[in-house]
């Protein structure tokens, strides 16, 4: 049965999509404002780009936010797809509700009790809230999306393909390695992607975890908008804008090739058989 795409539709996806993406086309043209005044078109430039690069605020804000993101994206990943193993793959033991209670736990509690609660917890361990505070607190709410994107995987992960590798000889760890590992690559990238974005765009949490001597980009960028708009903001968030972009292309990319490369091995080994 055929569906017109009616007028309506086509109207109602229009103002949606305007809703969402008008805002940030706006935020990137005004970013190559020659005035101050944000809201004041006085011509193309991009001198507050050149502005930006020489502020050192906002450059020791990206040195921080890249370092945590980073590091924090790479321990969680490892920690979350550890988690989703253990919950997919070892079947039911003593304490498994409470072990997947306490991964998704920060799926559902909001940043504000996530932020106070690592607070105090920072406060009677006696830790200095600075940059590895910061990476902590990341990892502890970045490796729980991480779970959910990896068991995803494993839950149609075809048991047999692992298998084989045991029955040829290999251990346990060599099949995981050599056979598991690069089927379920493209979720565990998913993760590692997911995990960087939300550090990079965590204000809350950060704002509880950080110190006087660490200040995330997020973190710089709210001070600063509090005190007044600043086209050098602009130019910032569409860097930032870029980024996302280009990472959730790689990803896009990535996954494709991976599912292609795959349906190949498939059909050859079909094709042996």
């Amino acid at each position: 049965m055929n569906k017109r795409f009616s007028w309506f539709n086509a109207t109602s996806l229009t103002l949606g999509f305007a809703f969402l993406y008008l805002p940030i086309l706006i935020l990137i043209i005004y970013s190559f404002n020659e005035s101050k005044l944000v809201t004041v078109w006085a011509g193309f430039s991009t001198k507050w780009y050149g502005v930006l690069l020489h502020d050192q605020a906002y450059l020791d804000a990206v040195k921080i936010t890249l370092k945590v993101a980073v590091v924090s994206s790479t321990v969680a990943t490892i920690l979350g797809t550890m988690a989703a193993w253990v919950l997919v793959r070892a079947g039911r033991f003593p304490g498994r509700t409470l072990f997947s209670g306490m991964i998704y736990a920060p799926l559902v509690v909001p940043d504000v009790i996530t932020g106070l609660s690592l607070l105090l917890l920072f406060i009677a361990m006696g830790l200095d809230r600075g940059v590895g505070t910061i990476i902590l607190a990341h990892t502890t709410f970045s490796m729980c999306y991480v779970s959910v994107v990896v068991s995803s995987r494993l839950v149609s992960f075809d048991m047999s393909l692992e298998e084989a590798a045991l029955d040829l000889g290999c251990s346990p760890f060599d099949a995981f390695r050599s056979v598991t590992l690069p089927i379920i690559a493209p979720a565990v990238i998913s993760g590692w992607l997911l995990s960087f974005t939300l550090s990079l765009d965590d204000l809350v949490i950060s704002s509880f975890a950080s110190g006087p001597s660490a200040t995330t980009l997020p973190m710089k960028i709210f001070s600063q908008v509090r005190l007044g708009l600043n086209p050098e903001v602009n130019a910032l968030s569409t860097i930032m804008i870029a980024i996302v972009t280009i990472g959730v292309v790689t990803s896009s990319v990535l996954t494709k090739r991976a599912s292609v490369r795959r349906q190949r091995q498939e059909q050859a080994a079909l094709a042996q058989g």
